[in-house]
């Protein structure tokens, strides 16, 4: 499995690029395996400002509907309006042409409690 070094993640198997006061959230590599064959994101916080660990959306694949967590808290700016006609790209290339929100960070304390590339490896035990 594909594990950027340059990311955080969650125990949720979502993914977080930080980008100065703004970070990109999608899922990982792992969850897109495990998901298999995405056709559908559905993404109806746009504009809202979401806590820690809310959902911020829903992931449809063949075999499951899943809900998105937020990694951290924040106003969720943008969604990667691609995925609307194209999901798959999410299982093409999770971590940059398949990220999914943009939001606006709340307290960037909340990045220390996510997980580091390793410490994620060694939840997906690679």
């Amino acid at each position: 499995m594909n594990v950027p070094d340059n990311l955080k993640y969650t125990k949720d198997h979502e993914w977080l690029k930080l980008d100065g006061e703004f970070a990109f959230i999608g899922i990982t590599d792992y969850a897109q395996h495990e998901l298999g064959d995405i056709v559908f994101i559905e993404v109806e916080t746009v504009g809202e400002t979401l806590d820690k660990e809310a959902v911020f959306g829903t992931i449809e694949a063949v075999k499951t509907v899943s809900d998105m967590f937020m990694p951290i808290g924040g106003e969720v700016l943008e969604f990667n309006e691609e995925l609307s006609n194209k999901p798959e790209i999410i299982n093409q290339d999770p971590y940059d042409q398949g990220w999914i929100i943009r939001l606006k960070v709340s307290d960037s304390t909340e990045l220390d409690e996510l997980l580091s590339p390793a410490q994620y490896k060694e939840l997906i035990q690679e």
